[in-house]
């Protein structure tokens, strides 16, 4: 039975660069216009501030960060029954996520996606508003909360 999985225990980061643009990736594994903010989970004897460090620079090479704000709340999504078995090696029937607010100090020339494990293959800049309207659909829940939490921060 499906529901009697666990939830995978995870990090997120939102991150924000001078103009409070927030980086996103193409999944390697859907490039069908869907992105996404880094993401993964968190390792045995991990904590999520080290994950998040860890997740951040094996996804995006990413170094050059501050980190402004650990959300307090924590998110939590389900895969469509499609997907349950086939990914994290049918171990998780979804995610339950911490999420972090950095800000990119370093050069743009510091982010490259060609890392031991590639998840992107393209990444760009976006107006945090326009984060639901790229992701996922199971995912949309998460990403309009998160919208929320970055307007209240920005503003």
């Amino acid at each position: 039975m499906t529901t009697k999985l666990p939830l995978r225990e995870g990090v997120g980061i939102i991150v924000l660069n001078k103009n409070n643009e927030v980086f996103v990736g193409k999944r390697k594994d859907n490039p069908i216009d869907k992105w996404q903010m880094p993401q993964g989970g968190i390792d045995k004897n991990e904590q999520p501030i080290q994950a998040m460090y860890r997740e951040l620079h094996e996804e995006t090479n990413i170094k050059s960060v501050k980190i402004l704000k650990e959300i307090e709340k924590t998110f939590v999504y389900e895969l469509p029954p499609n997907l349950i078995g086939k990914i994290w090696k049918g171990k998780f029937r979804g995610q339950k996520q911490r999420w972090f607010i950095v800000r990119f100090f370093g050069n743009e020339n510091e982010i490259n996606l060609k890392t031991q494990n590639p998840e992107f293959i393209e990444w760009k800049w976006i107006n945090f508003k326009l984060l639901p309207n790229i992701i996922v659909d199971f995912k949309k829940n998460v990403y309009d909360s998160l919208t929320y939490e970055i307007e209240k921060f920005i503003n």
